[in-house]
């Protein structure tokens, strides 16, 4: 899919859960579109900020919580680096390993729900996600 599909995916996505589509917002989609990777909160802020100056941090903050809860962006918490933000990869279900040292991410398929997990209290699973951080093969040398 090319970048300004995706960026009309997820704008689609903001306009179907009652958002009010601005420019600004176009530009937050934007910048994920653009970049192949983890951007923090500040990161996003800062280039947001390029374009919009009086964009505060914590509307910046408040929009990528949101976007995440809607599955636009994913987020994962590094441990050195705090939480970060990237563009959802929803061509189809798979989990992530994460290099803690890079942030380089590679996908993997199996499912650890799919080995019949019993979960108490006749839980009702909406999604899920599994990552694995660990060491890729460039950072373990």
């Amino acid at each position: 899919m090319d970048k300004h599909s995706k960026v009309l995916e997820m704008v689609n996505t903001m306009s179907r859960h009652g958002w009010r589509i601005t420019e600004q917002r176009k530009r937050l989609a934007q910048i994920f579109v653009d970049h192949d990777g983890y951007l923090s909160p500040k990161d996003v802020y800062d280039q947001l900020s390029n374009y919009y100056p009086n964009v505060s941090f914590d509307t910046v903050y408040r929009n990528l919580r949101m976007l995440s809860e809607m599955g636009v962006l994913e987020h994962f918490y590094f441990i050195d680096g705090g939480l970060k933000f990237r563009e959802s990869c929803n061509s189809h279900h798979h989990h992530h390993l994460i290099c803690v040292n890079c942030e380089k991410t590679l996908a993997f398929e199996d499912c650890p729900m799919e080995l019949g997990v019993q979960l108490p209290g006749n839980f009702k699973i909406l999604r899920h996600r599994f990552e694995v951080y660990g060491l890729c093969e460039e950072c373990q040398v």
